[in-house]
């Protein structure tokens, strides 16, 4: 396994536009009950999946609890129990959940803003900076959260940065010259990175 420390993978929290509008402060004479759910094709335990039902479910329902007009009844599906774990986006798209965890590097079709920290000339080694960069850029350039609209959906914020990347092969690797000639398959931006440790491009998009 050769694990390499760039913060390029960004999966994105993404919600529905109804789900969305929860945000937008509104007068109501008693708490109003909204169920929801979340998805992500991912297990429970992994990392951004850890933050979003350990962290961020939390600090919605406090926020929420600060007025008191709305309380969410969260049903919450991981694992692959409604959708795989490329299909976030088209999950939430077609109605199947109200909220998800967008592993934005499988869009680049959709989503090609999304693919900004992976072609840029240089990246931070910190993932809370390009977590906290790419927000700022989705404020000032709406094309990030237009991409996300045209998906029936509303970019929330960079949920997490993955600050490591791993390879795993049938044979040890001890250095980049052990990849040189080989094959890769994984997302198409992993596939543009790896051409420049490979003599061969040869990589499948999975």
């Amino acid at each position: 396994m050769l694990k390499t420390t760039t913060s390029r993978v960004t999966p994105v929290l993404a919600a529905t536009l109804l789900a969305a509008s929860l945000a937008v402060p509104q007068t109501a004479s008693a708490t109003e009950t909204i169920k929801m759910v979340a998805i992500d094709g991912y297990p429970a335990r992994a990392m951004w999946v850890r933050e979003f039902s350990g962290f961020f479910i939390p600090e919605v329902n406090k926020k929420l609890a600060e007025t008191g007009n709305y309380a969410i009844e969260w049903q919450e599906a991981y694992g692959g129990s409604i959708v795989k774990p490329k299909g976030v986006l088209e999950g939430i798209r077609l109605g199947l959940g109200d909220i998800g965890i967008v592993t934005t590097i499988f869009h680049n079709s959709a989503l090609p803003s999304q693919a900004i920290s992976a072609v840029t000339p240089f990246i931070s080694t910190d993932a809370r900076i390009v977590a906290k960069s790419v927000d700022e850029i989705a404020k000032e350039y709406p094309q990030m959260g237009a991409e996300f609209a045209e998906q029936n959906q509303v970019y929330l914020a960079t949920g997490v940065v993955l600050d490591t990347y791993q390879v795993f092969s049938r044979e040890p690797i001890s250095n980049l010259g052990d990849l040189k000639g080989g094959k890769m398959a994984g997302p198409a931006t992993t596939c543009a990175i790896s051409r420049a440790w490979m003599a061969s491009p040869a990589c499948a998009a999975a």
